[in-house]
């Protein structure tokens, strides 16, 4: 018999703004593209390189998402051709640190996460 640990309050998220919640972080592009910004500006073509796999619509989507969301400014240059650049800023900058601590937890547990998949997987 496992021992419970009571009724969740209904009101527990009761505090918490009701906006839509930063989640972006965890989708499948953002974390990579601030890893990609972490040195310094980078061009759209730049980020395109070790972001192989995306579609130049969705690294536009996502790079307008994370401007709207305050985590890197676009900076147009008036030059022919046009060139535009993107820096993360410091709210951008501070999720470094949080995202190196869930690469390191990834780096860990893969193996076992990778077999939780599998059982469940051969399980269902």
């Amino acid at each position: 018999m496992t021992a419970t640990a009571g009724p969740l309050d209904p009101d527990m998220f009761a505090g918490c703004a009701p906006v839509t919640p930063i989640v972006r972080v965890g989708d499948k592009w953002t974390a990579k593209i601030i890893r990609c910004l972490e040195s310094g500006p980078r061009r759209f073509t730049e980020l395109q390189v070790p972001l192989r796999g995306i579609t130049p619509k969705v690294l536009t989507e996502s790079l307008r998402a994370m401007e709207r969301d305050g985590l890197v400014t676009r900076t147009a240059y008036p030059e022919v051709p046009p060139r535009v650049e993107y820096t993360l800023t410091d709210l951008g900058r501070s999720l470094l640190e949080p995202l190196e601590a869930a690469c390191a937890w990834s780096r860990r547990h893969l193996p076992e996460v990778l077999d939780a998949r599998t059982s469940w997987e051969e399980s269902a």
